[in-house]
C-alpha cells in the first residue's frame, strides 16, 4: 500500500510526539491514572513550565484529555486510542527488546532519560 506524502507526514508527527523525553515521561506517568500538573511535576521532577508546555501539545494532538476539578485541571491518557497503543508497544518491547537494543541503525539515537 502506497502512503501519501500527507499521511507520511502525519505518521512522522505522531511518532515525533512520542519521541520527546518530556512528553513520553508524562504519558507513561498518566498510565497510572489521572494527575494534575503539580503532581506530574513532583513525580517527574520537571519544572512546571516544561510540563505545561508539553501537556498543551499532548492535549492539542489528542494524546491526553483534561477535566476541571475545582481549581485544578486534571489530565488523563486518551483511553480510546493512546492507552491501547502503549499496551501494544509494551508487548512489542517484551518480544523484541533485545533486537531493538542491538539494532545498529538505532545505535546512534540519543537515549531517552528516565
Amino acid at each position: 500500500m502506497q502512503v501519501s506524502k500527507k499521511n507520511m507526514r502525519m505518521y512522522e508527527l505522531f511518532l515525533r510526539a512520542l519521541s520527546n523525553e518530556t512528553r513520553l515521561c508524562v504519558l507513561r506517568l498518566l498510565r497510572t491514572g489521572p494527575k494534575s500538573v503539580n503532581t506530574i511535576c513532583e513525580e517527574l521532577g520537571f519544572e512546571q513550565s516544561r510540563v505545561s508546555h508539553n501537556l498543551k501539545c499532548l492535549l492539542n494532538c489528542g494524546f491526553v484529555r483534561v477535566e476541571q476539578r475545582g481549581k485544578k485541571r486534571v489530565y488523563r491518557l486518551n483511553e480510546e486510542t493512546i492507552a491501547p497503543l502503549f499496551d501494544t508497544i509494551d508487548r512489542h518491547v517484551r518480544m523484541f527488546g533485545e533486537k531493538l537494543e542491538t539494532c545498529s541503525t538505532l545505535a546512534d539515537i540519543k537515549s531517552i532519560k528516565t
